[in-house]
């Protein structure tokens, strides 16, 4: 029996085997001692070997082939991580629905290849379990079907997310939650209820499409702060923007940002909160990622710092649990009332039987367990996805290395043209997501974000690579032109 916990013992072992391939023991391509001799030598569990061995190929030590056992990777250059952003200054309008609405469209479309919208694998969420819990609901509760469950929305679901919300530090009551159908429907609220057309909206640049399209869509403007891509937004930045311009609500992403999986400090947290605070200026917090973190421990959220109302707690069940039932939830301080009265008037309510069979999965389906399980699946996608772009994607091409989630940001040498090689990657059956979609300014023409959501397949990687591949043409024709100039 391991005499450690297994945290402790499974990376321990994990350490010991990358000693021995950083100092040239074990060579690029020799395997890697099978599981059970390990575990034999090791005196641990064939778990703790598994999960060690699993650790490795996270970061690229390591690959599994098939029916062969474990090999020593080989060593390719590692990929800088990108700059902290550098947007234009002054707010802009937003237009960047129209090309959202093309790339989206692709996501539907399964002839291609997935790497544009951040779909989570329908593989890894627990759907025979949601529909026997449906299922049982509404034999139990047949009125479910038959009425309306109009805002807060139900009880027993905003029980269980005030309980779930200790876990980010916020003490909440059922009563500071309202249900909404997403968590772009309790960002649309917030907005709608904290500022009007031709406001001013500060946000993290590079940003989440969709909160751009909100700003689009409402006839306010983006004003887009310098983002670090692992640390999150430059609060001196957006104290500087404070100072300058008369921002109206501050939306922003502290925890598994999207695209670049960005993870705030809890002191830059709360740091954020007493800066907005007093300039009077409302959070809007994008938390729809957060229980996606790679941390050991649980990182807390803005809201648990918010001490006058100010922040505006928002998330989903989406990329956890059930995509396709759409619930998501607000906790909105202050802003409560003002909240609940524009949901009831855009949507009434959410479906009582959707409420209720996540309520009861949140109470007895092992949401925890479920959680562990994604964030295993997610980091080993990440690390394949990031070896991958390693190997294939032109010398300087810079890639985050995101503290959670799904999604990879890359930022291809200058020169590059993410809008020419979607559109070549798209006569090729793969989708990707361009960089002008997560930008007022048409900033980051050099970008892309990857989607790593899906299962791990030879087709995913095949299609990685062949992105590399059109990159790699595309920037040597680039320079083949400028070679062609005349002095």
């Amino acid at each position: 029996m391991d005499t450690q916990t297994g945290s402790v013992l499974y990376e321990a072992v994990a350490s010991d085997v990358s000693a021995l391939i950083h100092s040239g023991t074990l060579g690029p391509g020799d395997r890697v001692p099978s599981v059970r001799r390990l575990s034999r030598q090791k005196r641990v569990s064939i778990s703790t070997v598994l999960q060690a061995y699993r650790l490795l190929e996270n970061r690229g030590v390591i690959e599994a082939r098939p029916q062969s056992g474990y090999y020593v990777r080989p060593r390719l250059r590692a990929a800088a991580e990108p700059a902290i952003s550098d947007p234009p200054r002054g707010p802009r309008q937003v237009g960047v629905h129209d090309l959202v609405s093309r790339v989206l469209a692709a996501a539907s479309d399964t002839r291609l290849v997935p790497l544009g919208a951040a779909l989570p694998d329908h593989e890894l969420m627990p759907a025979a379990k949601l529909q026997r819990m449906l299922s049982s609901v509404a034999r139990r509760r047949p009125r479910s079907l038959t009425t309306y469950a109009v805002p807060p929305g139900r009880l027993e679901l905003r029980r269980q997310i005030a309980r779930l919300a200790l876990d980010w530090g916020c003490n909440l009551t059922p009563d500071d939650v309202v249900v909404t159908h997403g968590c772009m429907e309790a960002l649309n609220l917030c907005l709608r209820a904290v500022a009007k057309p031709g406001d001013i909206i500060a946000l993290e640049s590079p940003t989440y499409f969709g909160l751009l399209q909100i700003i689009e869509s409402l006839g306010m403007r983006a004003l887009e702060i310098p983002t670090h891509p692992r640390d999150g937004i430059s609060l001196e930045a957006l104290a500087l923007a404070c100072e300058r311009e008369k921002v109206k609500a501050c939306l922003v992403m502290p925890n598994v940002s999207n695209p670049l999986g960005s993870m705030m400090p809890d002191a830059a947290k709360k740091r954020l909160v007493q800066l907005l605070a007093a300039h009077g200026i409302p959070l809007i917090e994008d938390q729809v990622y957060g229980d996606l973190h790679f941390a050991r421990a649980h990182p807390r959220a803005a809201k648990a710092y918010d001490r006058q109302g100010m922040v505006m707690l928002c998330s989903s069940f989406s990329k956890t649990l059930a995509p396709g039932f759409r619930v998501g939830w607000v906790a909105a301080g202050r802003y409560r009332a003002q909240v609940e009265k524009l949901k009831f008037v855009s949507s009434v309510g959410n479906p009582e039987l959707l409420q209720l069979t996540i309520a009861e999965f949140l109470e007895n389906g092992g949401y925890d367990h479920q959680l562990r399980s994604l964030r295993r699946a997610f980091s080993d996608r990440i690390g394949r996805t990031q070896h991958a772009v390693s190997g294939h994607f032109p010398a300087g091409t810079r890639v985050t290395s995101p503290s959670g989630g799904f999604v990879l940001w890359v930022e291809l040498p200058q020169g590059a043209d993410s809008l020419a090689l979607y559109e070549s990657a798209m006569r090729e059956g793969i989708s990707i997501a361009p960089g002008p979609m997560f930008s007022a300014s048409d900033r980051y023409r050099n970008c892309l974000r990857l989607n790593c959501g899906c299962a791990w397949t030879p087709a995913i990687e095949r299609a990685i690579a062949r992105v590399g591949q059109l990159a790699q043409q595309q920037l040597g024709r680039s320079v083949a032109r400028r070679g062609a100039r005349p002095p």
